[in-house]
């Protein structure tokens, strides 16, 4: 059979993520956890995290870039639905997942919420502060306004898919220019890092509509996250 006329798939960009509030429905939210790779996969494996893209805030060095920095620091933005998920979620997970107590040699990796508005900020505080007394221990955690945020260069953005032999590549080509702000990159690059339960990976790759060397590879990779997980589970 020629298959040659046929149409291609229809991308996951088109299907799955129509599904998703539009930007002027959701809410942002901004974090320095150290590298932002981990923190990007992390936020995307949510479920009421709608979109991620890494970048360098909170300093004043115009133009940075990964090579020049300047006082920038290293972050990820969360594009989140409102309905779904507080910004008090959020910081459940910004201070579950690094080493907000230790003090930090480079401002690139330093802890730092990065507030779009007062309630924000005010939220911060008053969870920093509920922490501290909690632990008894002072956070290394800067709290401040966000003013201007850098995407970072394409290669740092969905940095654990695009590692990823075949998917990555086959990914980019799929969404072009949509591949930073879907939902489902964000999905899977949380999936294949590691995050997520099995059966919700299993739910997500019965239904994304991708090429099969695309859907066999992650088949792949995840199963084996799984696996490695029940085993640890059982010992």
């Amino acid at each position: 059979m020629d298959d040659s006329n046929r149409e291609p798939a229809l991308a996951p960009s088109a299907a799955e993520d129509q599904a998703g509030p539009e930007p002027d429905e959701t809410r942002t939210a901004t974090f320095g956890m150290g590298c932002f790779w981990g923190p990007d996969a992390r936020f995307g494996a949510i479920e009421g995290v709608v979109r991620t893209r890494v970048g360098y805030a909170g300093g004043t060095t115009p133009d940075p870039s990964y090579y020049s920095l300047g006082d920038h620091t290293e972050v990820v933005q969360v594009e989140y639905d409102p309905d779904a998920l507080s910004y008090d979620d959020l910081l459940d997970v910004f201070w579950s997942n690094h080493a907000w107590s230790s003090p930090t040699h480079k401002r690139q990796y330093r802890s730092v919420v990065l507030a779009h508005d007062d309630d924000q900020f005010e939220t911060a505080r008053r969870r920093r502060t509920a922490l501290e007394e909690r632990a008894g221990t002072s956070a290394e955690t800067a709290i401040e306004a966000l003013d201007g945020f850098t995407l970072a260069e394409p290669y740092h953005q969905k940095y654990e898919l695009r590692s990823t032999p075949v998917v990555g590549d086959e990914l980019a080509a799929l969404y072009g220019d949509s591949f930073v702000d879907s939902a489902v990159v964000a999905r899977l690059n949380g999936f294949v890092a590691g995050h997520g339960d099995p059966e919700r990976h299993r739910e997500w790759l019965a239904r994304l509509d991708l090429p099969p060397n695309v859907v066999s590879e992650l088949r792949r990779r995840i199963d084996g996250i799984d696996g490695r997980a029940d085993r640890s589970t059982r010992e």
